[in-house]
């Protein structure tokens, strides 16, 4: 076929396919099939917090067009940060339930990923990586000054390595969210060189057989910094059983700390799915399950 075949996607629209014929036209090819709801009454925009340091961090909003700016809004705020991959623009189907309700939806691009090249990625690596949640955090802080959210309303959602960020953010600021919610998320970095997917991260997060490695490995252990008497918002962690890349036990360990160390009274849930892994390979039914547990209990929090 003579042509050119590409597909475009944003927060709001659907993948489609389009082809470009050699003279030029433009044309859709109709290869995805249209989504059976309209996303018209949604839009998407991007703000920036401020960072300690006083970098600029972008936020990726979703809301229902008319949306409030007085605080009583849910808001979801996700990031990931690591490895310099981008947090780019994609159409998330299973999320129109918290929009249909008021929420809001938020990407905060922090340090690690790579929205601005390598210089973003090392900002958020090693001896770095406190960067990355602690944008996170000035994303957060940025959402409740804006009015589009409020504490009691903010909950926070990171995956994999995005377990860092959630982590860190919990541990140190726990006034801030109403929610956090870890899906199959790292938070035991200093143990978890001794699992079997842990010497390919050690470029990335650091060896404890270095003072620096130990250092940044330390820094970033979300359960070596849970406190005793905190009070904690509330927690999901999810794990699958059969999970390759992050331990279940790493996941258990910070449920359990957790458990014993807060003070909220506020539900430390531990979701574990004995028929899945790190999500890849995971069935529709069971990703479906998933993100109804992960919206629900945002929901039920937000007060």
């Amino acid at each position: 076929m003579d042509g050119l075949l590409f597909a475009y996607q944003s927060w709001v629209r659907a993948e489609q396919v389009w082809k470009v014929a050699p003279g030029g036209k433009v044309s859709e090819t109709r290869i995805v099939k249209p989504l059976p709801f309209d996303t018209q009454p949604y839009q998407t925009e991007i703000a920036f917090a401020r960072a300690g340091d006083g970098t600029r961090i972008p936020v990726s909003l979703v809301y229902r067009r008319g949306l409030k700016r007085d605080g009583t809004a849910p808001a979801l705020v996700q990031a990931y940060g690591a490895y310099a991959i981008s947090s780019e623009p994609f159409f998330a189907p299973r999320f129109i339930a918290w929009l249909e309700r008021g929420g809001v939806l938020a990407t905060a691009h922090v340090r690690g990923g790579g929205e601005y090249g390598r210089p973003w990625h090392e900002a958020g690596r090693l001896l770095n990586k406190p960067n990355t949640w602690r944008d996170l955090i000035a994303a957060c802080e940025m959402l409740v000054a804006d009015g589009w959210t409020r504490a009691s309303r903010l909950s926070i959602n990171g995956g994999s390595a995005g377990g860092i960020a959630v982590g860190m953010a919990l541990v140190e600021r726990p006034d801030l969210f109403a929610a956090v919610i870890s899906d199959v998320g790292v938070s035991n970095p200093l143990r978890a060189e001794f699992g079997q997917n842990g010497p390919p991260n050690i470029p990335e997060f650091g060896s404890v057989q270095t003072e620096d490695g130990f250092k940044a490995l330390y820094a970033m252990d979300a359960y070596r910094q849970v406190k005793d008497g905190v009070a904690y918002p509330a927690v999901l962690l999810t794990t699958g059983a059969n999970d390759p890349r992050v331990d279940p036990w790493e996941v258990g360990k910070m449920a359990a700390r957790l458990q014993a160390a807060s003070s909220s009274g506020k539900p430390i849930l531990l979701r574990v799915d004995f028929q899945s892994g790190h999500g890849i390979g995971s069935t529709r039914q069971q990703y479906d399950a998933q993100i109804a547990d992960m919206l629900a209990f945002a929901f039920a929090q937000s007060k």
